[in-house]
């Protein structure tokens, strides 16, 4: 591994460190004002025999004579079995009995860290045993609940055990690969972030450090393998399973993901055919549900708990009559509603990139992603994308096409398209697209962006190259224009430019290039 990778890694170690024991610290607030439920902490056996750490909280009152709905709820990633401490105070109070355990791997758990393997689904199936068995749940009426690592195996549990009838995923991935290998290419600050919250917090199985190390290295003689350890993993491989459940699917994501892009969530979501319900925040992985994690109001909290009233408890609290699809854009304002996906991004518009336009590779050139967690934060809360000035960027490092200036203000909604044709004069590169709002002195802000890499191709010889860039909601003032920037290195991603490459992208008359956005007049 080189001194740069190490040092990404170093550095997700030592801000991993401090988060969790600031989160941790603060995650125990709220238990000093808890209601008087019942709360034991426990040990579950697990699959294999492995124990699982947790924390089970029962209304207060209860007797034996009733049953309650069960909220299962594994940790995320790196966190202990407190996490959830405050929520399970308030779901107790609501009427559930909440059984929420450390992941095996992590903390004080036994085993190593699976990835939501199947010893984790097992583990799953596991504690809704203990908790019929030990606590008045009730058996018809079980959900699942989680954050970011517990939204994964909360969905993959829903797709393998039918007695799951509800989940809220938030900030979870649906397509584990997609995630942090989209485009072909190693999403290496949200690798090395997660590496460092495994190496502080837990126990890697050799099978995982494998997976880390054949990531950081482009190791593509394992891609394949790679691909399959991924897809395991992925609920987007049981979609017929889940889909057979009926199970009610809730997910919520931020439009900055660096860890789960909300590609991937949506995409997910249009296959799915039972109940749904699919919402998009401004913020960065875990970022929108932060505050409720403290017992603070929070919307992503609130619509998940009357999603689970609704579908476990049998409330006509209207959330399966409201528009399924919510989306709240970064420039703030309510919610807006959608039937479905594909209505967010229904009417697009074409930036032609015409000419033929050559760019050397290996210099970032001034346009890049941010950095991950930092920057999307200061989006959501502050409206600070990164920038760079349009003008400034170097043309040999990096093609740029703008729009004409907008008369109107402007909607981003959904997901833009690049469709452009590419030449190399080597077998291997990277790309990474970005789309800006630029001012009218030309300072860009970060509409959205995404990598893509390609090998085996023959130098000299064109290629075509379709692209998705990340799924965003973005306000455009009037008199601002759109500009789609291509360059070759981005802090976020691992490029593989040979030394002294050069990229060529072409609109060949019979196949012209363009990006497409989804806009609309305000």
């Amino acid at each position: 591994m080189g001194l740069h990778r190490k040092a990404l890694r170093t550095t997700a170690v030592g801000a991993v460190s401090a988060t969790l024991v600031a989160g941790s610290a603060l995650g125990l607030a709220p238990a000093a004002q808890a209601a008087p439920n019942s709360v034991r902490f426990v040990d579950i056996t697990g699959d294999g025999g492995t124990t699982l750490k947790a924390n089970v909280v029962t209304p207060a009152g209860a007797d034996g004579k009733r049953s309650y709905p069960l909220l299962v709820m594994p940790t995320s990633w790196g966190l202990p079995q407190v996490e959830y401490f405050a929520q399970a105070q308030k779901l107790a109070n609501s009427g559930y009995v909440v059984v929420s355990y450390n992941v095996r791997g992590f903390w004080q758990s036994g085993g190593e860290i699976e990835v939501a393997g199947p010893p984790d689904i097992a583990d799953a199936s596991k504690v809704i045993d203990w908790a019929l068995a030990n606590t008045p749940a009730d058996a018809r009426h079980i959900g699942m609940a989680g954050v970011s690592y517990g939204a994964g195996i909360s969905l993959l549990t829903a797709a393998h055990d039918k007695r799951v009838r509800a989940v809220a995923s938030l900030s979870g991935w649906a397509d584990l690969i997609d995630s942090i290998y989209s485009g072909r290419t190693q999403h290496v600050q949200a690798a090395a972030l997660l590496d460092g919250a495994g190496l502080v917090t837990g126990r890697q199985s050799a099978e995982l450090r494998q997976i880390f190390n054949d990531l950081y290295a482009s190791n593509l003689s394992k891609e394949q393998d790679m691909i399959n350890w991924g897809k395991k993993r992925s609920v987007a491989t049981y979609l017929d399973q889940l889909n057979d459940s009926g199970s009610a699917v809730m997910m919520a994501n931020a439009w900055g993901d660096t860890i789960f892009p909300p590609n991937q969530y949506a995409d997910f979501y249009e296959k799915l055919t039972g109940p749904k319900r699919l919402e998009f925040r401004p913020g960065d992985h875990a970022t929108a549900e932060l505050t409720g994690l403290f017992g603070l109001p929070n919307d992503v909290w609130t619509d998940t708990e009357r999603w689970f009233d609704h579908y476990l408890k049998g409330e006509d609290n209207g959330i399966n009559r409201e528009l399924p699809v919510q989306l709240k854009s970064r420039a703030g304002g309510g919610y807006e509603g959608y039937p479905d996906w594909k209505s967010v991004g229904a009417a697009n518009r074409k930036i032609d990139l015409a000419g033929t336009t050559t760019i050397r590779t290996n210099v970032d050139s001034g346009a890049n992603g941010g950095v991950v967690f930092l920057s999307s934060i200061l989006d959501q809360v502050a409206q600070l994308p990164p920038m760079a000035s349009i003008p400034l960027i170097p043309r040999i490092w990096a093609g740029v096409w703008q729009s004409e200036k907008y008369a109107t203000a402007q909607h981003v909604r959904g997901t833009a398209k690049l469709h452009t044709t590419v030449t190399p004069t080597k077998e291997s590169g990277t790309l990474v697209a970005y789309l800006y709002d630029v001012g009218p002195l030309g300072l860009g802000k970060l509409v959205s962006n995404a990598p893509y890499t390609f090998h085996g191709r023959t130098p000299g010889q064109p290629f075509g190259v379709d692209l998705e860039l990340y799924s965003t909601a973005y306000d455009v003032p009037a008199g601002h224009r759109l500009a789609l920037v291509v360059d070759t290195v981005d802090p976020l991603y691992i490029e593989h430019n040979p030394s002294g490459a050069r990229l060529t992208f072409s609109s060949p008359a019979n196949d012209p290039s363009y990006v497409s956005i989804p806009l609309r007049e305000q």
